[in-house]
């Protein structure tokens, strides 16, 4: 599938996948989504992408969804045109993100506002330019909920009354403030933002990424999980990945005090 919307290249291990909307701040349509789904399965499918930055054109990561229009159905109600765009479109891409077999970092430069939010918070790791903010207008402007896994991130991140606070008033977060809270991983100098997301890509991808990919399920089970089902699951994600040729190499080379050599299996 060519790419008009999207942008993404390879290097060195890390693939830079750049949403290419920018006159309308990388505002997500059906084409923009069909893009960035089919640029996710390439790096999928690519043994040399072990790693993967997401960020957006322009002066914004992603403004949601673009509600400039768009065809009614005959026969379907709005909240049921928009039901079916949402599980045609914007929760596949959702669950192609989060489940992306190798660890993802967001480089949000400037406004994330509605469904870039959620998209941003999908990831692993979560880098702002200092000039960056998050914006949830779901409900104080369009009078629907937060969206595209923005509602599952939230207060597992900031705590049930900061998520209440932003969704109901819609005030932006600037960026070290979504960095204080714990919304993101860190905040940056915008000219130092992308270098630090290649950065820390690297570093992922010379990581064991057969373990990063069962992190994610660790620690989403520990939110209802009890003590028990946490040790148990903890002890069976440790049968799998302790036969991996990952461990073995990195018990090796502990034992041989130099860096290992992860591979991914």
């Amino acid at each position: 599938m060519s790419h008009d919307l999207i942008e993404l290249e390879i290097s060195d291990g890390v693939a830079l996948l750049t949403l290419n909307r920018p006159q309308v701040l990388n505002s997500l349509n059906e084409p923009l989504i069909r893009e960035i789904r089919s640029g996710l399965a390439a790096v999928s499918a690519d043994p040399t992408a072990r790693a993967l930055v997401l960020t957006g054109a322009g002066r914004g990561f992603c403004a949601g969804a673009d509600l400039r229009g768009g065809s009614m159905t005959p026969g379907l109600s709005v909240g049921e045109v928009v039901a079916q765009s949402m599980e045609e479109f914007f929760n596949p891409l959702v669950r192609d993100l989060y489940h992306l077999d190798k660890p993802t970092v967001a480089a949000v430069n400037g406004i994330a506002a509605g469904g870039g939010v959620g998209i941003a918070l999908t990831t692993d790791i979560v880098l702002a330019a200092r000039s960056a903010s998050f914006k949830l207008i779901f409900v104080p402007k369009l009078g629907i909920v937060p969206d595209c896994a923005a509602s599952f991130h939230l207060q597992r991140l900031i705590g049930r009354a900061r998520a209440l606070g932003v969704s109901m008033l819609g005030e932006s977060i600037p960026a070290e403030r979504a960095a204080e809270w714990g919304l993101i991983w860190s905040c940056v100098d915008d000219d130092e933002l992308m270098d630090e997301a290649m950065a820390i890509a690297g570093r992922l991808a010379a990581g064991p990424t057969l373990a990063f990919a069962h992190l994610r399920g660790v620690l989403a089970a520990a939110d209802h999980n009890t003590l028990d089902e946490q040790l148990d699951l903890e002890r069976n994600t440790q049968r799998i990945l302790g036969d991996s040729e990952d461990f073995l190499e990195g018990a090796m080379a502990f034992r041989q005090k130099r860096e290992p050599k992860f591979r991914g299996r």
